[in-house]
Parts: C-alpha cells; sequence; structure tokens
C-alpha cells in the first residue's frame, strides 16, 4: 500500500506492472500434482479466486485494475479483519467499491480462461527471475529483487523506495541482505 503513495508522487513514469504468483505453488510438495492453478475448483485454493479477480478488473482498464489491486490490499492488510480470497462475495464487494462495473466484473470472475495468465505469470516469475515470494521487484535492465520490510513511514515512503530501487535495481552484485538479530524485526519498529 505505501508503494501507491510513491506512485502518486513518480506519477506515470513510475509503471507499476503487478504480475502473478501463486506462493501455494512455491509451497506445494506435490511435485506431479497439477499446479494449483489447474485444479478444478479456484475456491478450493487459497488466493487464486483473489489472482482470478485481478484479472477481472484488468479487463476493465489499466485504472480499474489499479484502483480494485489497491482496495483489495487495503480490505486484506489494512483493518483488523482479514477478507478471503477465496470467496466470491468479498472480492465482488471490493470491485463495486473501487468503482468497477461489478456485474462484469462478477461474469469474468467465472472465465477459468484467466488461469493460463495466472500460470503463465508465475512460471515466467519462477524461472526467469527466480521469483519464490512477494512483493519481488523486477527492475527494467532485469535485476529482480524480493523486499521483506514492514510498512515504511508516510514521510520516508519515497525516499525508502529510491534507496531500495537504486541499491537493488542498480548493482547486480548484491545477492541478499539480512538482519542478523534473531527474531528479526527487533528494534525495526519506531515507537
Amino acid at each position: 500500500m505505501w508503494l501507491d503513495s510513491v506512485k502518486q508522487v513518480y506519477g506515470h513514469s513510475l509503471d507499476v506492472n503487478w504480475k502473478n504468483y501463486v506462493l501455494e505453488q512455491t509451497n506445494s510438495k506435490e511435485e506431479d500434482a497439477p499446479k494449483v492453478w489447474e485444479k478444478a475448483d479456484p475456491h478450493e485454493a487459497r488466493a487464486i479466486l483473489a489472482l482470478m479477480a485481478g484479472e477481472a478488473a484488468r479487463r476493465q482498464g489499466r485504472d480499474a485494475f489499479d484502483k480494485f489491486h489497491l482496495a483489495l490490499l487495503k480490505a486484506r492488510h489494512g483493518g483488523e479483519e482479514r477478507i478471503p480470497l477465496n470467496e466470491d462475495e468479498p472480492l465482488i464487494k471490493v470491485a463495486a467499491e473501487a468503482g468497477l462495473d461489478a456485474g462484469q466484473f462478477r461474469e469474468d470472475l467465472k472465465d477459468r480462461s484467466m488461469l493460463d495468465q495466472i500460470g503463465k505469470d508465475h512460471t515466467e516469475g519462477v524461472e526467469e527471475h527466480g521469483v519464490f515470494g512477494t512483493p519481488t521487484f523486477v527492475f527494467e535492465n532485469g535485476n529482480a529483487a524480493y523486499l521483506k520490510t514492514f510498512v515504511p513511514p508516510a514521510e520516508d515512503a519515497v525516499a525508502f523506495f529510491e534507496h531500495f530501487a537504486g541499491l537493488m535495481r542498480d548493482r547486480s552484485y548484491i545477492g541478499e541482505m539480512k538482519r542478523p538479530q534473531p527474531p528479526w524485526p527487533k528494534r525495526a519498529i519506531r515507537d
């Protein structure tokens, strides 16, 4: 959600192209089982339906997707109650509140062909960029970096992003950085 405030400052010069990633697939121990997006009922997976909802929103345009995506993040992570990611009605409600055409969204949410895009995005992320979790940023030069962070203070969001991007986009020789203080994040949160 903090990235939205960075986008507001940068405007169109910061192009964030969200892709699908299925953590449940990465964590699966069943090597020969069908991929999570190939299973019969998307409602049985933890978040496939939410990814389908993102694709349904994308069908209404880039702005519609951006509004839905931010609203979904807020509905999932911004309050005390986390909406379920595998139920139609909460996702449709988020879409309607974000200003999307809820009827079209509801119909598109039934379209299983979106699962092909989800699988394609996931496979590309894993095979081409080494994605293992979210958020992973893939920069225009091909460098990729996973970021585990708390939400930075609003007044620091832009500077935080610029430092992160400059470090991980421009320095391909950096492999990993981690705070060596178990349990993380000791002293990471300001009071």
